[in-house]
């Protein structure tokens, strides 16, 4: 099937229908609730033609995301895209609680039971990418900026990883784990070394690290070390195995676990909470890197990370030069509302809803869908 496309006024490119490969049951309305497929239906019966004004808003300061791809759904599924009048803001757009984001103009029967998943569309990508957008903005909270990997895969279906590893870019992420999560936004994966890898070494982080290197020669070099729950002793076996081969380490310190440092240093406790990767422990790594000439290798944190925890990491200036994030990215905390806020051109909508122009939204223009536009 040829790609379908669209433009905005002004000739800027969206993201098209092809990207998202939507599943084709969405046009036999599989994925929407009965109620829409049911009022299609007496519509097309008892009023075809009505034109409606349908508007979508949240209630959350947020960075927008997913209108590419529900603009990509009405111009996939919709009757007669064409015929639509559709205005929209953009991906990565910064929204106000109840800005309206997205509207649609058309008869009723021709796009009204895509509503929920429109709906659900703008939810997911834009939690995500706002969820992205205040853990960056907590990691250049401190004295100087650090980067974000998007580690996400292990959290939720992998049937999300390419929306939400998009989401995640809009947001501000620096590299993510897996190559579906960059397939929207055309990067590869980003990674080195699992668990896995140093177990399959009987627990040898050195020997892991060799065959590692020997095998990707072109990467950065960046080894695991929190395997052995012996950090710093771990580091600096590496460090003076590969010297300025190495590019960086990756604590990934369980909440249950007291690293060995602390084993062998107690007279440290007492005033802190010495489970998994913690402030002292960075520090201490720090310093023990430091003290032995290899001040070029960065210290990657993982395991647990959110933007609470990263800006009480940066409010101490810990030396941390990257943050692996995961779980706490994918909370769905924005919920979408679409409401029909004008019947036939005049106000008509329920109770405590009408409608709210804005400004800011741009016209998008759908075209028939045998033709194919040209960029």
């Amino acid at each position: 099937m040829k790609e379908i496309e669209w433009k905005l006024q002004g000739k800027i490119k969206r993201l098209t229908n092809q990207t998202f490969k939507f599943d084709e049951r969405v046009g036999e309305g599989w994925f929407s609730a009965v109620y829409f497929l049911k009022t299609r239906e007496i519509i097309q019966h008892t009023r075809p033609g009505t034109v409606v004004t349908m508007q979508f808003f949240q209630r959350e300061h947020a960075v927008l995301c997913g209108t590419d791809e529900a603009i990509a759904l009405l111009q996939t599924f919709a009757a007669h895209p064409e015929k639509l009048e559709v205005h929209s803001l953009k991906d990565g757009d910064k929204v106000s609680p109840f800005e309206t984001v997205l509207t649609i103009r058309g008869p009723y029967e021709y796009f009204g039971y895509l509503e929920g998943v429109i709906d659900g569309i703008l939810a997911r990508r834009t939690s995500v990418a706002t969820n992205v957008y205040n853990v960056v903005q907590a990691a250049r909270s401190g004295s100087r900026e650090k980067p974000i990997i998007f580690m996400g895969d292990r959290d939720d279906h992998f049937t999300q990883q390419a929306g939400d590893g998009y989401a995640a870019y809009i947001g501000g992420t620096s590299a993510q784990a897996t190559h579906a999560m960059n397939e929207w936004w055309g990067k590869s994966g980003m990674g080195t070394m699992p668990h896995a890898l140093i177990q399959m070494f009987g627990g040898d982080v050195v020997e892991a690290t060799k065959a590692y290197y020997q095998q990707f020669p072109e990467d950065d070099l960046i080894v695991l070390i929190d395997y052995n729950n012996d950090v710093i002793t771990d580091a600096l076996r590496v460090a003076r195995e590969f010297g300025q081969d190495l590019k960086g380490v990756r604590l990934d310190t369980s909440r249950t676990m007291i690293d060995q440092y602390f084993i062998r240093h107690p007279e440290v406790l007492g005033t802190f909470d010495p489970r998994g990767v913690n402030p002292q422990l960075v520090f201490a790594l720090r310093q023990a890197l430091d003290a032995e000439g290899y001040e070029h290798v960065k210290i990657v944190v993982t395991g647990g990370f959110d933007e609470k925890r990263i800006r009480a990491f940066e409010s101490q200036d810990v030396p941390v030069d990257m943050y692996g994030v995961g779980s706490s990215l994918l909370k769905m905390n924005i919920g979408f509302t679409g409401d029909n806020v004008e019947l036939n051109g005049e106000p008509q909508a329920k109770a405590g809803r009408k409608y709210r122009p804005n400004p800011r939204l741009e016209r998008v223009e759908l075209l028939e869908k045998q033709e194919v536009y040209e960029f």
